[in-house]
């Protein structure tokens, strides 16, 4: 095989395809080449069932290096299954070590700027909004030039095009909204 692209993606893994614009890029190159996209582990692309199988049910083709090219998909569930549930496990574990010290005592967090790091988190989910808002303003405007015009109608349209909002949710009436008033407000429309 030739590789024809590396993609890296330096956040935690989230399923949803517009907070991971490395393997969303991948998957688009992918399709343009007619290629699949290659990954190391099943893990490192998902560690969702469902994330997993839906690629499978769209024909995405890709392949897990430590399975093989020729992975079964009865298996390639399996492993999905296994990593969706280490997912839990890991988050269980946390979850307790961080109740283990609180218990004890220990304060939780960074005391320290609080109000610093509240502002610059409001600061990067703000950025990211803007971001999805730029992203998928093509999207609705094309639907309302094509005469879909109500918000209900865009929510609709854009579930069935199996897009996903900014938090990987289906698309309400308000999602919609909020993307229009934002596109306004920073003047993208």
């Amino acid at each position: 095989m030739t590789i024809i692209g590396e993609f890296t993606e330096v956040e935690p893994g989230n399923d949803a395809l517009d907070r991971r614009p490395q393997l969303s890029a991948a998957l688009a190159v992918a399709r343009q080449h007619k290629c699949p996209v290659i990954v190391a582990k099943l893990d490192r692309l998902s560690r969702d069932v469902a994330f997993i199988a839906g690629l499978m049910a769209q024909r995405v083709p890709f392949i897990v290096a430590e399975l093989g090219a020729d992975a079964d998909p009865f298996m390639l569930h399996l492993y999905a299954a296994l990593a969706e549930k280490e997912r839990r496990l890991i988050s269980e574990r946390t979850r307790s070590a961080l109740a283990s010290r609180k218990a004890t005592g220990k304060k939780l967090g960074n005391p320290t700027n609080t109000v610093a790091a509240a502002a610059k988190g409001r600061a990067v989910a703000i950025n990211e909004a803007d971001q999805f808002a730029a992203k998928i303003l093509p999207t609705i405007e094309s639907l309302r030039q094509s005469g879909i015009t109500s918000l209900r109608s865009i929510a609709i349209v854009l579930n069935n095009r199996g897009i996903r909002t900014a938090r990987g949710g289906q698309w309400q009436v308000s999602n919609v909204r909020n993307v229009l008033q934002r596109a306004a407000s920073a003047s993208l429309l």
